[in-house]
């Protein structure tokens, strides 16, 4: 077996230099699987990448993720050729009449959808554009204020998909409060310092006390110039499909609940059904269809056209996922995330442990798009390693689920950024590079926080 050592890091290192400097994340990801392929297979790289190809379709992961990106394709196809959303920017008037409202009921929106960070990220995108819109915000503060609350608060609330997921890896390694798991999750939980600061920047930037930085502040620029909330790298397609309105002549009065009603319903039977966002974007897709055609703003014809636009207007989000998922496997059969660990494990001691598992799975995770698995591949070293020196293990773990949320908030090729891109009409590179000074303070904030509790709690 062929060790690779740190060129394990050539398909993320291009990735990343590709990307930045094309702002074409597709382009970026395919070279990376190229390289990562040559790497793998040497002059038979071609059939190396065709095998990769067709392990990522196979990954029961990735079809879920389409299915999901296919059904909420078609849903917000309707809710804009319906008028839905047009009907709900109007209602909001009432109650949202500035640019800070518009911003904080994001945030709130996330916060209360704090199940899982793929439904509020899907959800309150689609929900909140077309009222920023209004007020000249950028689509990428839109996206940055979403990512910057959507995982954090989905490892913070102990009710979650990711709570319930970490939970049973600490019982799985015996470190329980009460019997459970669970409970010393809930006890790590003031500990997940990235999640906490997080969620304060967030409301921060919503609030308008953080100030705009980096490419948001050049974004800014550009809609108080143009009046243009799209970034400029925003094909006309994805344009003409972002700004679609409802006909201007069909003089029916606005019906909030047209879009109310479908997310609603969208996220009730997601929560029921123990959080399957499929069954839950289907049923609201059921009733949204029924909706409009009962109310005859749309006819069956115009239903299945709505249908067939939304799955074409995935189609960017569905090809980024397949290569994202290939560069995830690629990167385990290059073996990056055991050279991350033998690279970082003798620094890995006493009261500075905490604040270095919290860099290595925030770097293990921007590096590689994985944050489950980071938790489920560094845990099982993590806690005994913590035992064995005195640390508390619960601090260690909270360190590892915060080094998680960073990976899932910031980056490129993570599932969490490309479908919190699609929800607010961006690209990827966009929405990364407009997350990164935020998610950068947040970061150093909670490396800081776990070298005082490392040395407080020893």
């Amino acid at each position: 077996m062929i060790e690779y050592g740190a060129f394990a890091l050539l398909p993320i290192v291009a990735i990343l230099v590709t990307a930045v400097l094309t702002r074409r994340t597709l382009l970026a990801l395919f070279i990376g699987t190229i390289i990562g392929a040559v790497m793998m297979g040497g002059w038979a790289f071609a059939d190396t990448w065709v095998g990769y190809f067709g392990e990522s379709m196979n990954d029961e992961t990735l079809q879920w993720l389409v299915l999901v990106v296919a059904l909420f394709g078609i849903l917000i196809a309707l809710f804009n050729a319906s008028g839905a959303v047009s009907d709900f920017a109007t209602w909001t008037e009432k109650f949202v009449n500035t640019r800070r409202k518009s911003l904080v009921l994001t945030w709130l929106l996330t916060i209360v959808l704090f199940i899982d960070d793929y439904l509020n990220a899907l959800t309150v995108g689609t929900s909140m554009k077309a009222v920023t819109d209004r007020y000249g915000v950028p689509r990428t503060q839109l996206g940055t204020i979403i990512k910057m609350t959507s995982a954090p608060i989905a490892v913070i609330i102990p009710f979650s998909t990711w709570a319930v997921f970490f939970g049973a890896l600490l019982e799985a390694e015996g470190v329980t409060v009460n019997g459970s798991g669970f409970g010393a999750y809930v006890a790590g939980i003031p500990f997940v310092f990235f999640g906490w600061i997080a969620l304060i920047i967030g409301l921060l930037l919503s609030l308008g006390v953080l100030p705009l930085m980096g490419s948001l502040k050049r974004d800014q620029r550009r809609v108080d110039t143009t009046g243009d909330t799209l970034p400029a790298n925003t094909t006309a397609e994805e344009r003409e499909f972002e700004l679609a309105r409802p006909r201007a002549d069909d003089g029916r009065k606005p019906l909030p609940y047209n879009f109310l009603i479908p997310i609603v319903t969208l996220i009730t039977v997601t929560i029921v059904t123990g959080v399957d966002i499929v069954k839950g974007t289907a049923a609201g897709l059921i009733v949204a269809i029924v909706l409009y055609v009962v109310q005859r703003r749309l006819k069956l014809r115009e239903v299945f056209e709505a249908a067939f636009e939304g799955i074409s207007s995935m189609a960017f989000v569905m090809v980024l996922s397949v290569l994202a998922f290939m560069v995830q496997h690629l990167n385990t059969d290059l073996k990056l995330a055991d050279w991350v660990i033998d690279a970082t494990t003798p620094l890995m001691s006493g009261a500075l442990l905490p604040a270095m598992v919290f860099l290595v799975c925030g770097v293990y995770a921007y590096a590689t798009g994985s944050f489950w698995d980071l938790a489920a591949v560094i845990t099982p070293i993590v806690i005994p390693l913590a035992i064995a020196m005195g640390v508390d293990p619960i601090l260690a773990g909270a360190a590892v689920f915060s080094g998680a949320a960073f990976g899932s908030t910031t980056c490129l090729y993570g599932d969490g950024i490309i479908l919190a891109s699609k929800s607010v009409g961006v690209k990827p590179v966009n929405l990364m590079t407009a997350i990164m000074p935020y998610a950068g303070i947040a970061a150093v904030l909670s490396l800081i926080l776990y070298v005082v509790a490392g040395y407080v709690m020893l």
